[in-house]
């Protein structure tokens, strides 16, 4: 977005508006956000298990992160588990081609954005939903996933991990795996976690680091996960 673009939404919140103007856009918006939920919970009910795979849109399929995610994705769907990405380039798509090379369930929640998304090529056609709303897409990952396996990316994986880190720690969804993979992009990370949310500033409980586990190797990534839901029969995360 350039700085014109910028400035106008700036100068746009700051109008006035008649009540007439507020009240029919409030509508509207209203009412294309409950199409957006009722759609994907029509198709993603239908999907059973499901782990959700993030990482950066930009990660190059050359990158070793994008092969772990392809590797990861395929093993999970020898074990039963679909596969749900942001159904974008980068991780994304290495999770939704790993998918299909194992012949499971490849699911696509697609952000509608001014550059960088466009759905990958390896969604299964009719498990690709497109999002204008982050919240309702942040809604349909932690519904319908058994577990979160995350990769190197930026502000927006950060922001899916630590979305579902507090809605574990708040009892709103159930516990469920969360893992980091690649050691050397995470750990310096969780240790600031560590050392200044949990013992300097006291923000956060000990249990807490324990949502999460750091991992290099896929074969490492897909056993937690597996693990976890042995003693289950695997059903969606409602």
């Amino acid at each position: 977005m350039d700085n014109i673009q910028e400035e106008e939404r700036i100068q746009k919140a700051f109008r006035e508006k008649d009540w007439a103007e507020i009240k029919g856009h409030n509508s509207w918006q209203l009412f294309k956000i409950m199409a957006e939920f009722v759609e994907g919970f029509d198709k993603l009910a239908k999907i059973g298990p499901c782990v959700s795979i993030f990482g950066s849109a930009r990660t190059q399929p050359e990158n070793k992160y994008y092969k772990l995610a392809e590797e990861i994705a395929q093993k999970l769907t020898k074990l039963g588990y679909g596969v749900i990405t942001g159904g974008g380039p980068g991780i994304m798509e290495a999770g939704n081609k790993g998918a299909k090379e194992g012949g499971g369930n490849s699911v696509g929640v697609n952000i509608v954005l001014e550059f960088e998304q466009e759905p990958n090529a390896y969604i299964d056609q009719d498990k690709l939903i497109n999002f204008d709303y982050f919240f309702v897409r942040k809604v349909m990952f932690t519904k319908f996933s058994q577990g979160f396996i995350v990769l190197p990316g930026g502000f927006g994986t950060f922001d899916e991990l630590f979305g579902a880190i507090t809605l574990i720690q708040t009892g709103k969804i159930a516990k469920f795996p969360i893992v980091l993979v690649g050691v050397d992009y995470w750990t310096d990370l969780w240790k600031w976690v560590k050392n200044n949310v949990l013992e300097k500033e006291k923000n956060i409980s000990p249990a807490d680091l324990d949502l999460v586990k750091i991992v290099d190797k896929a074969e490492e990534a897909v056993e937690i996960i597996d693990k976890f839901y042995s003693k289950y029969v695997h059903k969606p995360n409602f």
